[in-house]
C-alpha cells in the first residue's frame, strides 16, 4: 500500500496525509459499520466542504506568512447581511442581493484586515483578532445574541443544502473554489507574487513587487471565502446565527498547516490542504461517533496546529 500511495502525483506532505486518511477511514469503517454508507460518507463530504471553503482563504493568508483570525465574525457578519437583505419572504433573483451584500461585507473585512497589515505594519493576528471583536460588538448590538428573523436566498438554500446526484450541492462549490484557488497561485502573476511575499517580503519589494497590494489581496479572497462559507452554512441551517463561525477557525489554520504549508510562508501546496481538510473531518465524524465532547475537538485541533509549528521552527532553524 506504501509503494501505492508513493506514486500518487503529490508531495510528501499530502501523500502522507493520505495515507493517514485512508487509515483512519478504513479504522472507522471496521469499528463503525455506517461509516461507509454512502448518506454518511455524504454527510461527511458536506461537513468538509464547509471546512474546506474556509481552510483555502486560510492558506492564502498564511502562505503570505500571517494569519486571519476574524474567520468567525467574517462568516457571521456575512451570513448576518445576506439574509438581512432577503427578509422573512425570499423571492426569485431579488433575494440574491443578499449574496452579494454578504459577499461584499468579506470583501470589505478582508481589505480592512489588509490596509492595517500592509500598510499599518500592524502585526496579523493582532489587527484580525481585533477586527474580530469589532464585528461581533456591532453584530451584537444591533441583534443581541440571537438569530434576526430572515432567512437565506434561494441560491443559498439551494447550495448550502440541496444535492445534485446525491451529492451535496455545497462539494460542487468547494471544488469551483478550489479550482479558482488553483489557477490564481499557479498560473497568475498574484499567486507567483503571493509565494515571493511569503517567502521574503522585502527581497519581493526590491524586485518590484507592490508587496502592499499582495497582501490587501490575500486578505480580501481570505474574506471572501468566509463570508462563502458563513452564507452557504445559513443555507444549510435555514438562519442566519451568532456565533456561527467560531468552530471553524482553529479547523481552518489545522487542516492548512497540517497539509504542509508553512506557518512562516512561501511554502505550501493546496492539495495538502485538501488533504487536511478531509483528515481532520474525519477525525471529527470519529469523535461524533464516540460521543467525545466538542472540546476534544478543539484539543485535537490545537495538537495539530502546535505540533506542526514546532515542526516547521526546527525544519526552519537546521535548514
Amino acid at each position: 500500500m506504501t509503494a501505492v500511495f508513493a506514486r500518487l502525483p503529490f508531495d510528501v506532505p499530502t501523500r502522507s496525509i493520505v495515507m493517514a486518511a485512508a487509515l483512519l477511514l478504513l479504522v472507522g469503517g471496521w469499528q463503525y459499520p455506517q461509516f461507509f454508507s454512502p448518506p454518511y460518507l455524504a454527510q461527511q463530504l458536506q461537513s468538509g466542504a464547509f471546512l474546506g471553503i474556509v481552510a483555502a482563504g486560510a492558506m492564502v493568508v498564511i502562505l503570505l506568512g500571517h494569519i486571519d483570525l476574524s474567520v468567525p465574525w467574517t462568516m457571521t457578519a456575512a451570513a448576518t447581511v445576506a439574509t438581512a437583505v432577503v427578509g422573512l419572504t425570499p423571492e426569485v433573483l431579488v433575494s440574491e442581493k443578499g449574496v452579494l451584500a454578504g459577499l461584499a461585507v468579506g470583501a470589505a473585512v478582508g481589505a480592512v484586515n489588509g490596509f492595517g497589515v500592509a500598510y499599518l505594519r500592524i502585526p496579523s493576528m493582532i489587527w484580525t483578532l481585533a477586527t474580530n471583536n469589532v464585528l461581533m460588538g456591532i453584530l451584537v448590538y444591533f441583534s443581541g445574541f440571537y438569530a434576526l428573523s430572515s432567512r437565506p436566498s434561494p441560491l443559498m438554500s439551494m447550495l448550502g443544502s440541496g444535492r445534485m446526484f446525491s451529492i451535496p450541492n455545497v462539494v460542487f462549490v468547494w471544488v469551483a473554489v478550489s479550482l479558482i484557488l488553483l489557477f490564481i497561485l499557479r498560473s497568475t502573476t498574484l499567486g507567483r507574487r503571493i509565494y515571493m511575499v511569503g517567502t521574503h517580503e522585502p527581497a519581493a519589494y526590491l524586485s518590484g513587487v507592490n508587496s502592499r497590494g499582495v497582501l490587501v489581496a490575500g486578505f480580501v479572497i481570505a474574506g471572501i471565502c468566509s463570508a462563502m462559507a458563513g452564507m452557504l452554512l445559513a443555507g444549510y441551517a435555514g438562519q442566519s446565527y451568532q456565533r456561527m463561525g467560531d468552530t471553524y477557525l482553529l479547523p481552518g489554520i489545522a487542516a492548512v498547516v497540517l497539509g504542509g504549508t508553512s506557518l512562516f510562508g512561501g511554502r505550501g501546496n493546496y492539495s495538502g490542504t485538501v488533504a487536511g481538510v478531509m483528515l481532520l473531518t474525519l477525525m471529527a465524524s470519529i469523535l461524533s461517533i464516540m460521543q467525545a465532547p466538542e472540546a476534544a475537538k478543539q484539543i485535537v485541533y490545537g495538537v495539530v496546529v502546535i505540533t506542526m509549528v514546532g515542526f516547521y521552527s526546527l525544519r526552519e532553524r537546521y535548514s
